[in-house]
């Protein structure tokens, strides 16, 4: 296995992000990987079936994310398949920033373990260019009609463009103040 830690020469903000969302996706599906390799075992009897083995097959069997796995994962009230569905896209994504770590164009940032040291990164390269205290960043967002990721311009010219935020308890004033 490539160690991305050796392979990142460099740790800017972004990088930092990418290596820890990956470290914590490698964690979740060792996880994984080892209680299922368990079960299987367990059921072919060659090894003795535990607690632990009894509690993953009948969360398999309720189609419910088990406890073991949740306790290395991120929040969610999906139901298993739901749930595996969007860990291969959490996946997909990790894959696809840390092969050249070049950060995505548009960061899919409900998608990450961590969403706030994303938008924290945005502020430190923000303060850094242009050499303001981080103590006084703010975030500003601005939401755009765009619907497609895909139709969305190469890079933001400062800041980062991401999707998957969303409000709640909260509506759009559109027009008002002027705008």
């Amino acid at each position: 296995m490539l160690d991305l830690f050796a392979k990142a020469t460099e740790r800017p903000p972004f990088i930092v992000v990418c290596l820890q969302e990956c470290d914590r996706m490698n964690g979740l599906l060792a996880e994984i990987k080892v209680t299922l390799i368990e079960l299987d075992a367990g059921l072919k009897g060659t090894l003795n079936i535990t607690e632990g083995m009894e509690d993953l097959a009948m969360s398999l069997s309720r189609n419910s994310v088990p406890a073991a796995w949740v306790k290395k994962a991120y929040f969610s009230k999906k139901n298993l398949l739901s749930w595996i569905e969007d860990v291969i896209l959490r996946v997909d994504q990790l894959v696809r920033w840390s092969d050249e770590f070049i950060t995505p164009s548009v960061l899919w940032v409900s998608g990450l373990f961590n969403p706030m040291s994303f938008l924290t990164a945005i502020m430190q390269i923000t303060a850094r260019a242009q050499t303001l205290p981080l103590d006084d960043m703010t975030l500003k967002t601005e939401v755009t009609n765009v619907m497609a990721v895909e139709d969305m311009p190469d890079q933001a010219a400062s800041g980062s463009y991401i999707n998957g935020l969303s409000l709640e308890g909260a509506g759009w004033e559109m027009g008002r103040n002027g705008e």
